[in-house]
């Protein structure tokens, strides 16, 4: 039961609606109880007021010529008729169920009760339409010659309950009168304890809302509610990993500029030299510039799109039964006219593409992208008359896919290759056009599909002036 509906869920309402629902429906169920107990209270003298006009009464029968006779005398009589508020009833029927004194039309206790000697009884019971409370009693007397299955006296006497509900009227005004102030009281006192309670939570609400866009800042817990550390400590590393995001996308940025900036400024220039240029062969060869120019531009831009859709994917990555061979096939037979235009032997070892034996949880088109920026890599640093090998093979001790891509490159010093990794960095002593993306790529890449990724040197046979780069990838969490 919700005593306040509202659009949105409130804390403050959902406390209060806890709170005040029992408490207003536990009310009534308390006005009922008191009810009861106050008419068990108010009847209790008035029951033991019944028993002893039952007992008054039965020292009033006596025995006389063997017979047994009731006299009221007019004490007794004075007795029964004590207040005007309530009507008093009494019967007294003989062992022969004569009747001996009283009213005719008194109703008998129930038939399956046995008579006992002496012993008082109450009961509820309804006289002339009135509901009355009764109080009777079996009395044994001696009788020369009386048949063994003569009944004894009943004596009884009834009383209507109208003093009896005054009684427990008055009980329960005097209980419940003062609960008709307190209750609201206690509402307040409720409210206010709730506003209390949750003004902490409004103060770090106005803290957080005061906060400039850039601050990333732990929130201080100092004055927070017990309760609510966690949910501070939770958004204290919300903020740290955004600092962090937001870091990494500035530095991103900025080298990203960084990078563009060469190939336009020098598509610019030789655009510039172009249009002073009169000379036919001169102006080709401004054009030819312009043509590399937009060629490593557009590289770049193609390298930053991979990186961000790599680490966008990342956050949900959608993964299924992908072929392998076939991804490395594919890649394979997309980088051959590469190859070829610088004289470098490009292989393939592994299983042909359709294999079951190939295939792993993960995305087809990030797992293309790592092995077409290891395949570009390698074939990038490769001299002339080199040798790339792809190698697609499964661990015999453990079942994990390996994937290689080796190289006869001049190769990676020890000291690099953890930075090679990194955005934009390129090793010191090469003269190859590049991005400086491609291996952060497959980083990212690999880290989604769970894959461990190594560098060393490749020490290829037919190559003892290269000591070549081997790049390994482990896929073990798709095993």
């Amino acid at each position: 039961m919700r005593l306040f509906q509202r659009d949105r869920r409130s804390l403050f309402g959902e406390i209060l609606d806890w709170m005040l629902t029992p408490l207003l429906l536990l009310w009534p169920i308390s006005l009922t109880l008191t009810w009861l107990v106050a008419q068990n209270i108010a009847g209790k003298p008035f029951d033991r007021a019944l028993e002893f006009n039952v007992q008054a009464l039965a020292k009033l029968l006596v025995v006389r010529n063997n017979e047994v006779l009731f006299s009221l005398t007019a004490p007794a009589r004075e007795i029964l008729r004590a207040d005007d508020t309530d009507l008093i009833y009494y019967q007294v029927i003989g062992t022969r169920g004569e009747f001996l004194g009283g009213e005719h039309d008194m109703p008998a206790p129930p038939d399956e009760e046995k008579p006992g000697d002496g012993e008082v009884r109450l009961r509820e019971d309804v006289i002339l339409g009135q509901e009355v409370r009764v109080a009777y009693t079996w009395i044994k007397v001696d009788l020369k010659g009386a048949a063994p299955a003569s009944l004894p006296v009943l004596v009884q006497v009834a009383e209507t309950l109208e003093k009896r509900k005054t009684l427990a009227t008055e009980i329960v005004k005097g209980t419940m009168v003062p609960q008709f102030v307190t209750l609201p009281l206690a509402v307040l006192l409720v409210w206010l304890a709730l506003v209390r309670g949750i003004k902490p939570l409004a103060q770090l609400e106005r803290r957080i809302r005061a906060r400039k866009p850039d601050d990333m800042s732990p929130l201080d817990e100092t004055d927070v509610p017990e309760e609510v550390v966690p949910l501070v400590d939770s958004v204290n590393d919300l903020l740290s990993r955004l600092k962090v995001s937001l870091s990494t996308q500035k530095r991103f940025l900025a080298d990203a500029a960084h990078q563009l900036k060469t190939p336009l400024a020098g598509l610019r220039m030789q655009a510039d030299l172009a249009q002073r240029e009169t000379d036919a062969e001169e102006l080709k060869k401004s054009l030819k510039h312009i043509g590399q120019a937009s060629i490593r531009a557009t590289h770049t831009v193609n390298q930053l799109l991979a990186l961000a859709r790599a680490e966008t994917a990342g956050r949900a990555l959608a993964k299924q039964p992908v072929d392998l061979a076939k991804i490395a096939s594919d890649i394979m037979a997309d980088s051959v006219p590469r190859a070829l235009e610088k004289r470098i032997d490009l292989g393939y070892d592994g299983p042909a593409a359709g294999e079951k034996a190939a295939s792993l949880q993960g995305n087809a088109t990030l797992l293309g992208e790592l092995v077409r920026n290891l395949l570009d890599n390698a074939i990038n640093y490769t001299p002339a008359h080199g040798q790339v090998t792809l190698r697609l093979l499964v661990d015999p001790f453990t079942g994990i896919w390996v994937l290689i891509v080796e190289d006869s490159g001049p190769g990676i010093p020890e000291s690099e290759r953890e930075l090679v990794f990194q955005p934009f960095y390129r090793a010191l002593g090469t003269n190859v056009d590049g991005s400086g993306l491609g291996l952060a790529i497959v980083l990212e890449i690999a880290q989604q599909h769970g894959a461990l990724i190594t560098i060393e040197d490749a020490d290829l046979p037919g190559h003892p002036a290269s000591p070549g780069t081997r790049v390994t990838l482990r896929f073990v969490g798709m095993a």
